[in-house]
């Protein structure tokens, strides 16, 4: 009998995610993938040490990098230097590279809300009550402030970015496996981010998030698209999560949640090809 492959499946299931319960999501996760996989299941601190006795490291609910950086860092180069596969592969363009992509996508005329880093470049941003301020490197709204424009001359430059805040209708998420679009979620209240429901995209929604996956050329892999619904009817990007998106499994009925779970243990099987890793 065949040695079935082996996966290191990282994950904090301690972190207090705000509207979430990750170690839910990860526990059944990760106990569906057995039925393909030999897995074990640790702590994003832990994945340098022990990741060199599996055949993959897949990074799930691991929580925001900038609360273990160097750690981070070191798992990364490690990775490198040894050849290992990591899923989603560590060639993200979009915040797994940090937020430097809001920039590029900005200037590249993409529908995205209009993001600057530099002090020169706040005439680009179209005129708001308020502003949204966050760090360069921040995650899951950690340090994000909101200020009226005339104080925008206050700030310190050089590790933040800066946003219109949106009045918006909702926000609405597209969950994909590889290029393959899976489900979406809305938060009809924009007060309550994390109560979603299920959402049946338009033929538009779908062309609309596309762009997004093709534009970060991330042939496998875990993406969450993340927009707002202008008042005008408008979808704008507010996060390209590719490095461990939450995927609110429990909230997608059971036939969507198994589709989900046989759309990933394909894209694992795929990605542990020989001829799929260079």
């Amino acid at each position: 009998m065949p040695a079935r492959p082996r996966l290191l499946y990282v994950t904090d299931l301690a972190y207090p995610a705000r509207g979430r319960r990750y170690c839910d999501e990860d526990i059944d996760l990760s106990s569906r993938l057995r039925a393909d996989f030999d897995i074990a299941l640790c702590h994003p601190l832990d994945a340098a040490a022990l990741m060199d006795g599996f055949d993959a490291v897949v990074v799930r609910n691991s929580g925001p990098v900038l609360h273990y950086q160097q750690a981070y860092d070191a798992f990364r180069a490690r990775a490198a230097a040894h050849g290992t596969r990591v899923y989603n592969p560590l060639t993200g363009r979009a915040d797994m590279a940090g937020k430097q992509y809001l920039l590029d996508l900005t200037e590249a005329g993409f529908p995205v809300i209009p993001t600057v880093d530099r002090p020169e470049d706040l005439g680009r941003l179209p005129e708001a009550d308020r502003y949204a301020v966050k760090p360069t490197a921040g995650a899951d709204s950690i340090g994000l402030d909101f200020v009226p424009r005339p104080r925008l001359t206050e700030l310190t430059w050089g590790d933040i970015l800066v946003q219109p805040r949106i009045d918006f209708r909702y926000e609405v998420s597209f969950y994909y496996v590889d290029d393959a679009f899976q489900y979406a979620l809305h938060a009809p209240d924009p007060e309550r981010r994390w109560v979603l429901e299920p959402y049946a995209p338009t033929d538009a929604d779908l062309a609309f998030a596309r762009r997004f996956i093709d534009w970060n050329t991330l042939d496998q892999g875990i993406q969450r698209v993340d927009a707002c619904r202008t008042r005008d009817g408008d979808l704008l990007l507010v996060e390209l999560e590719d490095l461990n998106p939450y995927l609110s499994l429990d909230l997608v009925p059971g036939r969507t949640r198994d589709a989900f779970v046989t759309a990933l243990t394909a894209s694992l099987h795929r990605y542990l090809e020989p001829t799929s890793h260079g």
